[in-house]
């Protein structure tokens, strides 16, 4: 079945500390302004979304409900984005528009593998390939497995939030 797939990096969040475990690292006040502004920029291109999937770590699961006014069914959390893409991520997905809110570096590493059919991190090294900012999105559409998608658009927080402001 093509499916459309979003993959969100989450919003900015705060510093790592050594107080603040990662998983628990909030996202800033900027940080949702500015994830606001995409939605916004989203919305006008009349984007919508089955299902978000999020990983349990909380800058995710603000970045999703951020998510809510695209989507047209439910929040999914699942552990399997809080680490490297696994064939059992791409099974476990459901819908026809599908937004993923990842982190870095896997989300680099999915988008890589399902349009490429090769990791970004394959033999310990890093390939450069897009600048996953802080809440910018990989648009693809096609068949969820390695190599079957193509890139519909990468769009970075700059440009949607001048889409917001059209």
């Amino acid at each position: 079945m093509t499916v459309e797939l979003f993959l969100f990096r989450h919003a900015e969040a705060e510093q790592r500390t050594a107080e603040l475990p990662d998983e628990r690292r909030a996202l800033t006040p900027r940080g949702r302004d500015r994830f606001v502004r995409s939605v916004e920029a989203l919305e006008r291109l009349e984007i919508d979304f089955d299902r978000v999937y999020h990983g349990p770590w909380l800058r995710a699961i603000q970045s999703a409900e951020l998510l809510v006014p695209l989507l047209d069914g439910e929040t999914v959390v699942t552990p399997l984005l809080a680490g490297p893409p696994t064939p059992e991520l791409l099974d476990s997905l459901e819908g026809e528009r599908i937004a993923l809110v990842c982190h870095e570096p896997w989300a680099s590493d999915l988008l890589s593998w399902l349009v490429f059919g090769t990791r970004a991190f394959e033999g310990g090294g890093r390939r450069e390939f897009l600048d996953f900012d802080k809440g910018a999105v990989g648009w693809l559409s096609g068949i969820v497995e390695p190599g079957s998608m193509s890139l519909r658009a990468f769009l970075t927080p700059k440009t949607l939030r001048r889409l917001a402001r059209v």
